[in-house]
């Protein structure tokens, strides 16, 4: 059965620095593109990052870059989302999602991903 996992989310000051994962299982994950969304509450969810298939391009939201770093590990089946210099205006619950097939380009458009899951809640405060 496909499933994406996150984890890694919690309550950090502003400037701190999270580790989200992103576990996938039912499926190869290096063979599709996995992005990182992020909903905060009355908001729309947004993308934040986008790792191609094969893990070669990476692409980041404007807000984010130069403060997160996406990355895979095919060994674990796994993509992470290293997030430093965090902001209150990051606060949201961060999903991870796998496109349909494979995408070597990466992409920040929602309706490109078709499976996605959990969340994990991220809270920037002090």
């Amino acid at each position: 059965q496909l499933q994406l996992v996150e984890s890694g989310g919690g309550l950090v000051q502003p400037g701190g620095s999270l580790r989200l994962s992103c576990a996938a299982s039912g499926f190869t994950l290096q063979n599709y593109a996995i992005g990182w969304f992020r909903q905060a509450p009355g908001k729309d969810r947004e993308g934040v990052s986008c790792i191609g298939s094969h893990g070669i391009s990476t692409k980041y939201a404007d807000s984010v870059k130069g403060r997160f770093t996406i990355s895979r590990d095919n060994a674990k089946n796994t993509v992470y989302l290293q997030m430093n210099s965090l902001k209150p205006e990051d606060t949201a619950v961060y999903y991870c999602a796998k496109t349909e097939g494979s995408r070597f380009l990466p992409t920040l458009r929602l309706t490109d991903f078709v499976s996605w899951g959990q969340g994990t809640q991220v809270t920037v405060s002090s």
